[in-house]
């Protein structure tokens, strides 16, 4: 495939791909009568030069933009609340989602809010909340501008408490976009920490979903294919970005996403508590967390993981190959090794391990993880 034009594909949301996609969106949003638009993004996407451009094509072509992204790192549930507030004051006919995981897992989450009004929490899905998603939706878009989470093609939003910080899962088939412009060229500029965090991220994804321990062949194929194009990218897209690279990297996010509706990990699980305790960059508590985490699944997945290690193309096809090439990768994209790097101490490790041990996404791992089990790979870690 070549990277300088659009292609469409439908699994199942239809995603447009390629250099100039976002470009579409002033036309996809006429042809479906929709003339006011709720921009859903963060604080620095906001003030991002391809965020301007993108609002002055929608106001040439008379739709009429508003735009929200009063919303927190690790979103919390009264961002939802506010962006829904926006909706109503303003009379809104659609939600476009644009940025990464945060300002997307938003956009969801308001596009939920718009006509389910009880508390937002009683959609959680880990409840069975889902069963209540049953009123129609806005029409919702998404474009990513990272290659990291593969929010765009999800069905699913992870809020967090504002008290508590614990997350909770919003979960439903209509949450999924009507549509995905996924557009390499936005992606171009992120920083290099941004690119290697988030890339990481999607990785962990991919891997972990391999892993999972529900029966899912279609995933295991996408999640290995996701793995391949990380293994080609990320390094150069870290340090010496190009077109291809960028466009491997988006297409390697949105095919993690996809594989891990099979389910996810201990990775998960030891990385999310550093982000509601300690504010941590998700993708980078993950990259940091991956190498042991995936140590230790080997035992026991040795046939899991030389299919791993062929798909790296790896010398040695076995696991302890597989983790010395996620530190090896960790160190080409300047990310650190050691937990004790990113600001954890020797103090936070029970309080971790408790979040840890009731984390929702441990429970697809191939093996049990203990509250004991999640203590010693931090302190592994640190």
């Amino acid at each position: 495939m070549t990277f300088d034009k659009v292609y469409q594909y439908n699994f199942p949301t239809t995603i447009r791909f390629g250099a100039g996609a976002v470009k579409e969106l002033p036309a996809y949003l006429a042809q479906n009568g929709l003339r006011r638009a709720l921009l859903v993004t963060d604080q620095t996407i906001a003030t991002l030069p391809f965020f301007k451009t993108i609002v002055q094509d929608l106001q040439v072509h008379n739709i009429s933009v508003e735009v929200f992204h009063d919303i927190h790192k690790n979103p919390v549930k009264s961002d939802v609340y506010k962006g829904t507030e926006i909706w109503d004051k303003t009379n809104r006919d659609s939600i476009i989602g644009i940025g990464g995981g945060a300002a997307l897992d938003v956009a969801r989450a308001i596009v939920l809010r718009v006509n389910h009004r009880e508390d937002l929490f009683k959609y959680d899905d880990l409840i069975g909340g889902d069963v209540f998603v049953t009123n129609e939706v806005p029409h919702f878009i998404t474009i990513p501008t990272t290659s990291g989470t593969g929010s765009e093609v999800g069905r699913s939003a992870i809020i967090a408490d504002d008290e508590s910080h614990q997350k909770k899962i919003l979960f439903s088939p209509k949450l999924m976009a009507r549509i995905v412009f996924a557009d390499p060229l936005l992606t171009m500029d992120l920083p290099p920490f941004v690119t290697a965090a988030t890339g990481m991220d999607a990785l962990t994804h991919n891997m972990e979903a391999f892993l999972a321990k529900n029966p899912h062949p279609l995933c295991d194929g996408i999640a290995l294919e996701g793995i391949s194009l990380i293994k080609d990218a990320l390094e150069r897209a870290t340090n010496k970005p190009d077109l291809e690279s960028r466009s491997k990297m988006l297409m390697a996010a949105m095919m993690g996403a996809i594989a891990f509706q099979k389910g996810l990990g201990v990775v998960h699980s030891l990385a999310h508590p550093l982000s509601s305790l300690l504010d941590t960059h998700h993708g980078l508590a993950n990259a940091v967390n991956l190498p042991y985490g995936m140590e230790f699944n080997i035992a026991g997945f040795e046939d899991k993981f030389r299919r791993i290690a062929r798909t790296l193309e790896l010398k040695n096809e076995t696991g302890e190959a597989v983790v010395q090439y996620l530190f090896d990768l960790n160190t080409q994209v300047h990310l650190p090794h050691h937990l004790r790097d990113i600001g954890v101490k020797a103090e936070h490790i029970e309080t971790l391990a408790d979040l840890a041990a009731a984390d929702f996404a441990h429970p697809n791992n191939p093996k049990p993880v203990s509250r004991e089990d999640f203590k010693k790979l931090y302190l592994k870690a640190l």
